[in-house]
């Protein structure tokens, strides 16, 4: 069986001893064009995945950072549609895998075989769906498999060995571990018992293994990546945006800068590691 980008990606990397670093994207927050130029902006800065997250109404999972994020890209405009173009534009220029990080009823909207065939095609690699149940993940998982795009599956502190055994036999590319109970967000405080729960998780699967929820800066970026494969970083990158909203029409490429100048800090981080 071919190696998926994703696997070939995390393969690679721990090859040259280094950690995977995974910024996470609000598409069309403040524009789909400056998303454009922010993910490419992103790889030269050491990023080795993106997410681009689908704006929703309703992000059960994101703190207020990418709520007012999502709101802003849905009150530009921001559709589905637009957003598989704008992946598919990004796929055409970046070398990194890109993944879709949705809520279901983007999903289930147009349905889980045509949606994947769009990603597929859109150069999408992966797939994060937060609010689906694992019970009811398996025609999306049949689905995104045919297309070629891993299905990622978060794990949190709280899940159970049963639950992890679950995830494991469902996930592809990388499990996605919660670093903390609640929403996304990054957060003044490293949570406690990280190394504890990466380890339950290891014990159930050889899938690597990427942390996200808290990031706030190299140092505890540095801190999640000595004990994991991967260190996935959103909140505290579009909190650096959206302080220079004000900036995006005159000066553009200043707020592209301070978000990729935060994004190479991070990474100098991890190669410390």
């Amino acid at each position: 069986m071919n190696k998926t980008p994703i696997t070939q990606t995390f393969e690679n990397l721990k090859k040259n001893g280094r950690k995977a670093l995974i910024p996470y994207v609000s598409c069309g927050d403040p524009s789909l064009e400056f998303t454009e130029k922010l993910v490419l902006g992103l790889e030269e800065a050491g990023a080795d995945l993106v997410e681009l997250g689908i704006p929703y109404s309703d992000p059960v999972a994101d703190g207020p950072t990418i709520q007012k994020a999502s709101q802003r890209a849905l009150a530009g405009g921001v559709t589905l549609e637009k957003v598989m173009r704008t992946a598919s534009r990004i796929r055409q220029q970046a070398r990194l895998p890109l993944l879709f990080m949705a809520y279901y009823n983007s999903i289930y909207r147009p349905g889980p075989e045509r949606f994947v065939v769009q990603a597929a095609g859109a150069g999408i690699s992966g797939l994060i769906v937060p609010d689906l149940p694992l019970e009811e993940a398996l025609p999306l998982k049949r689905a995104a498999s045919g297309a070629g795009i891993d299905l990622i599956f978060l794990a949190a502190p709280t899940s159970t060995a049963a639950r992890l055994q679950k995830i494991a036999k469902l996930a592809g590319g990388f499990v996605y571990c919660v670093s903390v109970t609640g929403v996304t967000g990054s957060r003044k405080e490293m949570p406690g018992g990280l190394e504890e729960f990466l380890s339950r998780v290891r014990a159930s699967t050889d899938l690597p293994l990427a942390v996200g929820f808290g990031v706030s800066g190299p140092e505890s970026a540095a801190r999640m990546g000595s004990a994991a494969d991967g260190v996935i970083v959103g909140s505290s990158l579009i909190e650096r945006i959206e302080k220079n909203l004000h900036l995006v029409q005159e000066q553009p490429q200043h707020v592209l800068d301070e978000a990729c100048a935060y994004i190479k800090s991070l990474r100098e981080a991890l190669d410390r590691v």
